[in-house]
């Protein structure tokens, strides 16, 4: 069973998902406090956490960086405000993993949780490939470490996952498709630009090694040493 941290503060739907989720084999604890919920996170216990991002103290942006910045790598879906697309760049900037607009169905948040938790528990490394490195970069993958120039780097269970998948196809076009279906575990037919998202914000961790993600026109994306 999953224990599930619900950082939500409408107690309607705190019920409707508190019960859902429990129908569904869950354990869930909730709290509408973002403090509290930073206190609980960081104590440890969760397997998942879904987060909203408006919350009375601290708002859930300000829960994910502290708890990311704790060295918490549970993984974080994050409830935002339809149509808002600065709070979904912020939500993966910060380090969540990913991120349902209101008004969602709880089939569509279950699916995700879903995949969020696959992702998590890790996709199969190419035999004895333990370390790459790439100019004065280095990605561990027994550690799921990545270091650069300035030292190591903090990247989201998402963020690793995709360089990762990349790296393992290095020097090959990897489609849209292909990144939702093996890191995200969406459908093939899911149109989505969590991709093209989250493929900017690991730019930006990467800063001087940003050219070795390129963009195939058409193609996808490929990763170069």
């Amino acid at each position: 069973m999953h224990n599930v941290l619900l950082v939500e503060d409408e107690p309607g739907l705190v019920r409707t998902l508190t019960d859902r989720l429990t129908a569904e084999g869950y354990g869930v604890r909730a709290t509408g406090d973002g403090l509290r919920a930073t206190t609980l996170i960081t104590n440890g216990g969760f397997d998942l956490i879904i987060l909203d991002v408006m919350l009375p103290g601290l708002d859930g942006f300000q829960v994910l960086e502290r708890i990311r910045e704790a060295g918490v790598t549970t993984p974080v879906v994050m409830l935002t405000a339809r149509g808002l697309v600065d709070e979904k760049v912020t939500a993966l900037k910060r380090g969540a993993d990913d991120y349902i607009t209101k008004p969602f169905r709880p089939a569509e948040l279950l699916a995700r949780m879903e995949a969020v938790l696959r992702r998590a528990r890790g996709a199969a490394l190419n035999p004895g490939e333990r370390i790459v490195t790439f100019g004065s970069w280095r990605i561990d993958f027994e550690r799921e470490e990545l270091s650069g120039p300035g030292g190591p780097v903090s990247l989201s269970r998402t963020e690793f996952d995709l360089l990762a998948h990349l790296v393992r196809r290095r020097g090959e076009p990897v489609p849209r498709t292909e990144l939702l279906r093996e890191v995200w575990r969406y459908a093939p037919d899911t149109a989505s630009r969590t991709v093209d998202q989250h493929i900017a914000q690991l730019r930006r961790k990467l800063e001087g090694g940003a050219s070795h993600v390129v963009t195939v026109h058409g193609r996808g994306y490929s990763f170069r040493t």
